[in-house]
């Protein structure tokens, strides 16, 4: 499933992890998502990936690399991706974030913690 896309979707992820911070990048996640969701059924479908794909410069991936990310991000089998398997998607495409995400995650509980 690599496409020239997809390298340069992981090598601006962990530059936007750092620029935004962990909150601010589960926000800009969160408007990817969004972009892709079909709004009638509030999850990314095969469909809704395809028609809204171009929105984030994945318009040159084929057919069989939208049904397999929807199929390595799908974990309760339901043949789509909700909000949560689609950050955790985001997180698996880019290895150097994974590298990164213990970091974000200490930075988001930082946050969290500063209101107790």
């Amino acid at each position: 499933m690599e496409s020239k896309n997809q390298s340069q979707f992981e090598d601006l992820l962990p530059i936007m992890a750092e620029k935004l911070g962990g909150e601010g990048l589960i926000g800009e996640l969160c408007n990817g998502f969004q972009l892709l969701v079909d709004v009638d059924k509030g999850v990314i479908t095969f469909d809704s990936l395809k028609k809204n794909s171009a929105l984030l410069g994945l318009q040159d991936l084929s057919d069989d690399d939208l049904l397999g990310m929807l199929k390595e991000g799908d974990f309760d089998g339901d043949g789509a991706l909700n909000q949560m398997e689609f950050c955790v998607l985001m997180f698996r495409l880019s290895p150097d974030l994974m590298e990164q995400s213990h970091f974000l995650l200490e930075e988001a509980l930082h946050q969290e913690m500063k209101y107790y």
